[in-house]
């Protein structure tokens, strides 16, 4: 059976040009949505055997999606776009991922024959599979990234995730049931551990979103 190719990303410009650049190598992508409800739909109609997500940039989950998906369809092929090596900066928990998903870093892809053949590689898992990274060209920026951002807990990445998204230390105390203080506290160490140095002519809350933007492949200027 020849590969059906379902392609759920929700950036716009992404979706079009990607879908786009797929069929002109040869893929047969069936459909495109760049939402959750859109895309389960378009599953159910067109019955894809492969599906292609890039979930980022929304509230949206890809892997949300991949395991709605994976509950109708065992035999789905699952292929995550991610920015960034540690997906705990995106939101997303790679102990949830569907058995036998391919992650491919979006910055090594030096050329879509990549993707292409991680596409055709996705059908092809057992339930004894492990989640695999498809890298074309890692980099050594990549690599500093993810032995980095393994010094940083759960906690830690997740009060950054909300410092990026302009949350005060008082919202996010809030929102995790902690003083502001113990806030102040988990960016101290944050800081620690990114090897960011108290500058009194930098804002401090500034240079954690930087760094967090950097990490994540966004554009910092």
């Amino acid at each position: 059976m020849s590969d059906r190719v379902l392609v759920i990303i929700d950036d716009p410009f992404e979706l079009s040009s990607v879908g786009a650049a797929l069929k002109l190598h040869g893929v047969p992508v069936i459909g495109e949505a760049g939402k959750k409800s859109t895309a389960i739909n378009l599953f159910r109609s067109l019955q894809p055997n492969v599906v292609l997500l890039d979930m980022h940039k929304s509230n949206e989950s890809s892997i949300e999606i991949a395991q709605l998906i994976r509950q109708e369809s065992p035999g789905v092929g699952v292929v995550i776009l991610v920015p960034c090596a540690d997906m705990r900066l995106i939101g997303e928990d790679l102990l949830e991922l569907p058995v036998g998903a391919l992650l491919v870093l979006k910055n090594s892809l030096n050329n879509l024959s990549v993707l292409c053949e991680a596409i055709s590689a996705s059908r092809s898992f057992n339930e004894d599979m492990q989640v695999a990274w498809v890298n074309g060209a890692v980099t050594l920026c990549e690599k500093e990234s993810k032995a980095l951002m393994s010094g940083l807990s759960n906690t830690q990445i997740e009060t950054l995730r909300h410092v990026a998204d302009g949350l005060t230390n008082a919202e996010i105390g809030r929102t995790r049931f902690v003083s502001e203080k113990a806030i102040e506290q988990i960016l101290s160490r944050v800081a620690i551990t990114l090897n960011i140095q108290p500058d009194p002519r930098k804002n401090m809350r500034v240079q954690l979103v930087r760094e967090y933007l950097k990490w994540i492949g966004a554009p910092t200027h």
